[in-house]
């Protein structure tokens, strides 16, 4: 149990029916009038909803353990992702749905946060950028590139992003994996 005045950024509460939700924002708010309360933004772990709820100041929540490690995506498994702990090596079978739009992202070697409440796989956390390979693309028009224009591109994974005209097949690109926005080129 945790007060909300002991509310942070990525905490995971228990609500509602035993449901997860994982706090995205907080606000402290006390009015010239009446008791205090804190706004906050709460996203739900397992379905990514996300609602805003207001609590009286003090008042006390249950919050979920969540154990969050580091481990390395190994391969694929038919349609499991098949993640090794960094520590024990031990290996974990995470089916689709858990890895979520993560999954666009991953290539054998690269390290996720895995967070897990009572042995069940929550969600797969990248981190906000990783630098992939464009495995194609169209070659830009010489006459487009004082445009600004973009192009699809097509990266290692076999998600397609939206790129500068500029960027060539082959090329290595950072990645936004939140918003799969391109973020600018890796010199190697």
């Amino acid at each position: 149990m945790a007060s909300t005045n002991d509310l942070k950024n990525g905490l995971v509460l228990k609500l509602e029916g035993g449901q997860l939700w994982s706090v995205v924002e907080f606000q402290h708010v006390k009015p010239g009038k009446g008791p205090a309360f804190v706004r906050t933004k709460l996203k739900n772990v397992l379905s990514g909803k996300v609602v805003d709820k207001t609590f009286n100041a003090g008042v006390k929540v249950e919050t979920a353990t969540v154990d969050k490690r580091d481990m390395q995506f190994s391969y694929m498994d038919g349609e499991y992702f098949v993640f090794m702990d960094m520590e024990t090596y031990d290996q974990l079978h995470i089916d689709r749905k858990a890895v979520g739009d993560s999954a666009n992202f991953l290539i054998e070697g690269f390290t996720a946060t895995v967070a897990q409440h009572e042995g069940e796989v929550l969600f797969v956390e990248l981190p906000a950028a990783v630098e992939l390979v464009i495995q194609e693309t169209e070659p830009g028009v010489q006459g487009d590139r004082s445009t600004g224009g973009t192009k699809p591109a097509t990266l290692e994974t076999g998600h397609q992003i939206q790129v500068p005209l500029f960027i060539t097949t082959g090329e290595k690109i950072k990645v936004d994996t939140r918003t799969s926005d391109y973020l600018g080129r890796v010199n190697s």
